[in-house]
């Protein structure tokens, strides 16, 4: 069955994660029937800084303002199944766990809650302070899914890449798709 996917970007340091995560999506393709974006100016330019390009305009995926609130995922009847924030921010996270919906990816985060839907927040931040732990909680006991960019390295990583492959391979697994990935011990 395919699915349709809202990914947000929020300005945290971490594009290598949403790059990666990108390429996945394209090639789990078959898996997939829509892949909405939104980006915040920030991640835009965090992107540029970090990766040295611009590349995520190449990317085959629809992409919406961040003021979007005609883009059909801002509302539950467009039946997108699940939402990414990779990389999430302490402050969008905030804005999500206090129901702010004060711009196109929270407004979206907010109908994945309400609705019942798959909420995955990559989170980029460290250290956390009790806030950040009781936006993380309050977003949990919504029925939200954390899932800090925190890399593995029992698969011995030989690139950047293939280190946020770690991260990005956990998400596509609580997204629920079909993914041959490295398995601990297989």
């Amino acid at each position: 069955m395919e699915r349709k996917i809202i990914v947000a970007v929020s300005g945290a340091s971490g594009s290598i994660y949403t790059k990666v995560l990108f390429d996945k999506l394209l090639h789990i393709k078959q898996q997939v029937s829509k892949v909405g974006v939104v980006m915040s100016d920030n991640a835009k330019d965090v992107w540029k800084f970090e990766l040295g390009n611009e590349d995520y305009t190449s990317y085959p995926f629809d992409f919406y303002a961040k003021n979007d609130f005609m883009a059909p995922f801002a509302s539950g009847s467009a039946k997108y199944d699940t939402m990414i924030v990779c990389p999430c921010s302490m402050g969008t996270l905030g804005r999500i766990a206090g129901g702010i919906s004060n711009d196109l990816t929270t407004r979206a985060a907010d109908v994945m809650l309400k609705e019942r839907r798959k909420l995955i927040l990559v989170t980029r931040e460290t250290p956390l302070h009790l806030i950040h732990i009781n936006n993380m909680k309050i977003v949990t006991e919504s029925g939200g899914i954390i899932c800090p960019a925190t890399p593995s390295f029992y698969s011995l990583p030989n690139s950047f890449e293939q280190l946020a492959a770690t991260v990005i391979d956990r998400v596509i697994d609580l997204c629920g798709f079909e993914n041959n990935s490295y398995r601990w011990r297989e």
